[in-house]
């Protein structure tokens, strides 16, 4: 981590979310964000990307945007999956900066604010952890959550980091960041740890909150345990090599 430095001042949050399949989920998720940056007065844009879905997502996002001013639904007809749907939202997005957030409200809006914020202070990139103190998660499936100890542990171990939450899709950018880390390689949950660790090793500023977690209510997760296997390791073996070899050819200008 390094200090943040003097910015002007950000003029719109792109909220991205990628959707699949999250009929049920959408009309609180949308609901519950709206409501905090309204409140907190937080001049944003919701971007939902609805990715192949096979339900009424389409539908419901479609309804959702008479009740929202800020929701700007759009759909991904190309291919399809997790990184492919978030890198459309942020081709799409207007903001000059950014959050990742889940369809499926596992996310906290109050903490999305947070990084708002910071960013405003700032920071190029803030990261969430739910596993430092103030941190939490509710309901985490015992199986991932050792899962995601072990992957964590490796990526701070490889990139000597002091982020123990790195796989989390849930973090904030500025949009110099998400031009800064182009192209990206991941077309599925990989993408979670391809544009923080980019972040880092291009030389973007960043600082670490703890945020909370909680499972979903509605459909299925979309994370399989097997995408914390070689796609995983395809990415952090990239961007391990960039870090230690590429001469910094690609740090921040």
């Amino acid at each position: 981590m390094s200090a943040p430095t003097p910015h002007l001042p950000l003029k719109l949050y792109s909220i991205v979310i990628p959707a699949h399949n999250e009929e049920e989920s959408l009309p609180p998720t949308v609901q519950a964000i709206y409501d905090a940056m309204v409140r907190e007065g937080v001049p944003h844009e919701i971007v939902v990307v609805d990715d192949g879905s096979k339900d009424r997502t389409w539908t419901v996002l479609q309804e959702l945007k008479q009740k929202f001013p800020t929701l700007a639904p759009v759909q991904n007809n190309g291919l399809h999956g997790f990184g492919r749907a978030v890198q459309y939202g942020l081709n799409h997005m207007t903001g000059d900066a950014c959050t990742i957030m889940m369809a499926d409200a596992s996310d906290s809006p109050a903490d999305a604010v947070r990084y708002w914020r910071l960013l405003n202070e700032g920071w190029d990139c803030v990261f969430g952890s739910r596993f430092i103190k103030g941190g939490r998660v509710i309901d985490y499936p015992r199986v991932k959550l050792w899962v995601n100890r072990l992957a964590n542990f490796l990526v701070r171990l490889g990139f000597n980091i002091p982020l123990n939450d790195t796989t989390n899709a849930f973090k904030a950018y500025r949009r110099t960041v998400i031009e800064g880390c182009r192209p990206f390689l991941s077309p599925h949950f990989n993408l979670t740890v391809e544009i923080p660790l980019k972040a880092i090793v291009r030389g973007f500023t960043w600082t670490v909150i703890p945020i909370t977690w909680q499972n979903r209510k509605y459909g299925e997760a979309k994370l399989k345990i097997q995408e914390m296997g070689s796609r995983y390791f395809f990415i952090c073996a990239y961007v391990w090599l960039e870090k230690y070899f590429s001469r910094g050819d690609y740090l921040k200008k």
